[in-house]
This record gives C-alpha cells, structure tokens and sequence, in this order.
C-alpha cells in the first residue's frame, strides 16, 4: 500500500492512536476492488512511501479492518471529494492500517534490482496504483531477505 509520507507516513501511522490510520482517499476502481475483494483483517501489508526523495518500502503493517464507505467522498473541503458519489451508493471505500513497525528504507531501486521480484506487480512498467497485491513468494523475499529482522 502505497502513501506519500507528507499525507501519512508509517511515522505518522505508528503515532495513531492503536497504531492505526483509516487509509483514505483511494480513487481508482481497480486499486479500490483489490482492497474491497483481496483484502482481509490480518494480512501483511508492505508500507509504501511514493512521491518523495527516496520511493521505498518503509515499514510493515496489517489490515486491521474490513471495507466501509470512504466519508471523505461526501465531504466538499476534502481534495479526495467525489460530488458524483451518494452516501445510499459510496463508490469509494477504506479499511484500517496498523503500523507493526518501522523498517529500513527498501528503496525502490533495490526493490528493482532483486531478481526474485522482478514479477511484482508494483515493479512494472506503467504501474502507478495505490494499492497492488503481494505474491507469497515476493512477501517472504521482502520480509526475510530484504528487510533485517523480518
């Protein structure tokens, strides 16, 4: 799961109260149904920090919720309004985040450089979604290979 850390970075996730963001603002379908259809409390979530310095893995985490409606959809003063949207019909929705911890920075050129990943959806050209899913095998190249300690 993708956020740029000037929104929420796992920092700002671990600060939460219970460690736990409501991840907001999801406005592609197809990132939107992988969290609404693959998604299920417990699973392992890489946190992603984009759109900054050094693009990387930052942190672990897990969904420690099920979907419902996004309510920054319905409200007009926030950038992630969408005025087509109706609270009988929300076509937009989030689930809750729990930062497990911090990591080293697994920097997107690292990531790129591992063969073993060289599949990962989030590695391929053109891929520019928010949320993506995480083969097994690319989850235990991360965690035990990558990431210290993991």
């Amino acid at each position: 799961m993708k956020s740029e850390p000037a929104e929420c970075s796992i920092d700002d996730a671990l600060a939460a109260p219970d460690r736990t963001v409501a991840w907001t603002g999801v406005r592609n379908y197809q990132a939107r149904n992988f969290m609404r259809d693959a998604m299920r409390v417990g699973d392992g979530v890489l946190f992603y920090h984009s759109s900054c310095a050094e693009p990387g893995i930052a942190g672990l985490a897990r969904v420690a919720s099920g979907v419902r409606p996004d309510p920054t959809q319905f409200d007009p003063a926030s950038p992630y309004h969408d005025p087509r949207s109706r609270p009988e019909q929300p076509r937009w929705l989030l689930l809750d985040v729990q930062a497990l911890r911090k990591t080293r920075l697994v920097s997107l050129a690292e990531l790129k450089a591992c063969a073993a990943l060289r599949d990962m959806r989030v590695l391929q050209r053109g891929n520019r979604l928010s949320i993506t899913p995480v083969e097994p095998a690319e989850w235990e190249e991360i965690v035990q290979r990558l990431v210290p300690g993991g």
